[in-house]
């Protein structure tokens, strides 16, 4: 194994442990939120509020400090005689100054925002309940910038660990919070369908206090390794026009995003209008997103872990003009990640329903709320191997400066997924089946997606050598797809078929999961060697490295 790839593992290994612990709080943030609210038009009220900030700050400035931020550090800490620190002084306050002037125009138009992400029979009392969640969560986009810039910061000096262990600040919080209105408002709020002002301010409040803690504490340690930021207004002649130019394009492909997030929620929130008028099992919002937080759990525990350690060497070698090499680094990273997300998306798409009854069948949220949530898990994981080669290819033109082919790529899918999601949307059956459709197209505009970026990314590069990337796939699809099938197998000698397990008991619930994730592994792994999926070798040396350290 080569230096820079042994250095690749390792800081992978390093945001691999935080995120994971990361995740896990977050598992136990949305078991707390569930238990709290359940899946009910309620939920889909306080879902609505807490994630406009997330998406305002997405839409405007989020898409272009992620894409473009840690190319131009990178570039201005090799060639700038301060090592970037003035550069990074000069962007943090621009970025800095926009959203605090967003977030306070945010909650100015917070019943407009609400009104654009609803349907226009959404019920008054859930509007108005959505815009108090939203005034009160709304002040979260400036400290979801900060905490960007700041981990970005630490990210190009080669600091990868914390911005991975920061969000656990954020998760605990609001564990706290939900245990909290559970003691104070009961699991029956949710059903009934009012909260009173008090209740309000404790979900809104310790939400914004979770994220607050989450940025803050990134302070320090930037203070610990020598970064001492001093505000500067000098921005003209500094190099930020680059920076904006290439973000423009981001940002334009952030708008087409978010133009199909208004959509998805409209038709999400829909879904759950429709389920109660036909008095169906709710479903809506609120299961579309914890069904999607489920989905991106694994591409957050792996992708992401290796590609933000890969992106600022990737950078330098684009910057060295090395395309070459880069495409070399895309593919292997890409035959990598799916070695371990595979057998992941077939363990949940056997087992979604399985897990989210054991995870959210607690509190307000019944166990038929959580299974439908874990049927929609299931769908999603049709598009997670898809989505993760698309996120990968991505960075490939990130690191090369090209945020232009990007944007017409995803305006493509983006159509692709619309065009097949909103007729299915109205032909299938009320609440969890109009969910279900949306993820179902979702995955499938990704395939899409996919096969266009690699194809645009591989001729850019002169070549990703991949023929030899997509046997290696097809290896590794075929030992996941084979591990499916043991894991079916199983089910079927423990007397269940489908998801009626997931209705009987907690106990049959429990022993599906203990019974078919070792079956699920073993036959993916006897498979993988059998096939010569190599790419396991390196995560094999990897874990083996680290119970070492451990020990």
């Amino acid at each position: 194994m080569s230096d820079s790839t042994s250095k690749l593992m390792r800081s992978s290994a390093v945001m691999a442990t935080g995120t994971i612990a990361s995740r896990i709080t977050g598992i136990g943030r949305d078991i707390t939120a569930a238990a709290a609210l359940g899946f009910f038009l309620v939920s889909d009220a306080y879902s609505l509020g807490n994630s406009l900030p997330t998406i305002v700050y997405i839409l405007i400035i989020g898409g272009a400090l992620n894409a473009v931020f840690i190319p131009q550090l990178v570039r201005h800490m090799k060639d700038d005689a301060d090592n970037g620190s003035a550069y990074a002084d000069r962007l943090l306050t621009l970025a800095g100054l926009t959203l605090l002037l967003l977030s306070i125009a945010a909650v100015g138009l917070a019943p407009q925002l609400v009104d654009l992400f609803t349907p226009a029979d959404y019920p008054q009392q859930e509007f108005d309940l959505a815009v108090a969640f939203a005034r009160l969560c709304l002040p979260q986009i400036f400290f979801y910038g900060l905490y960007t810039m700041l981990s970005q910061v630490l990210n190009a000096r080669g600091h990868f660990g914390m911005p991975m262990f920061a969000p656990i600040a954020n998760n605990v919080i609001a564990i706290a919070t939900f245990v909290l209105f559970i003691v104070v408002a009961g699991t029956s709020a949710a059903a009934d369908g009012v909260l009173t002002t008090q209740q309000i301010l404790i979900l809104g409040i310790g939400t914004t206090l979770g994220v607050i803690a989450q940025a803050v504490i990134l302070i320090p340690v930037l203070f610990r390794h020598g970064y001492r930021y001093r505000p500067r207004f000098d921005w003209r002649g500094a190099g930020l026009g680059r920076a904006g130019s290439l973000a423009m394009w981001t940002i334009a492909l952030v708008l087409v995003n978010q133009a199909t997030n208004i959509v998805v929620t409209r038709l999400a929130a829909q879904a759950n209008v429709n389920a109660a008028a036909a008095g169906a099992t709710a479903a809506g919002l609120t299961t579309y997103q914890k069904a999607h937080l489920v989905f991106l759990l694994p591409h957050s525990v792996i992708t992401i872990s290796i590609i933000t350690a890969m992106l600022p060497g990737l950078s330098r070698l684009a910057h060295d003009g090395r395309f070459v090499d880069v495409g070399r680094q895309v593919s292997s990273t890409m035959r990598m990640v799916v070695a371990v997300i595979a057998p992941i998306a077939a363990i949940l798409f056997v087992l979604g329903a399985d897990i989210a009854v054991m995870l959210f069948g607690y509190g307000a949220a019944t166990a038929s709320q959580a299974q439908v949530m874990g049927q929609i898990v299931s769908v999603f994981m049709i598009g997670l191997i898809p989505f993760t080669l698309f996120y990968v290819l991505l960075r490939g033109f990130y690191a090369i400066e090209d945020t232009r082919t990007p944007f017409f790529i995803t305006v493509g899918f983006s159509i692709a997924w619309m065009v097949m999601a909103i007729p299915l949307f109205s032909l299938v059956k009320d609440g969890g089946q109009q969910v279900a459709s949306l993820a179902l197209t979702y995955g499938l505009s990704y395939w899409i997606g996919m096969g266009a970026a690699w194809l645009y990314l591989a001729r850019r590069l002169g070549g990703m050598r991949s023929g030899a990337t997509l046997l290696a796939l097809g290896r590794i699809v075929a030992a996941a797809v084979l591990a499916l099938g043991g894991m079916i197998l199983a089910r079927v000698a423990l007397g269940g078929v489908g998801y009626q397990a997931a209705l009987e008991s907690r106990g049959s619930v429990l022993l599906d999961i203990i019974v078919m994730s070792p079956v699920g592994v073993l036959v993916y792994l006897v498979a993988a060697w059998l096939l010569r999926v190599h790419e396991l070798h390196a995560v094999t040396a990897l874990v083996r490295a680290r119970i070492t350290r451990s020990r």
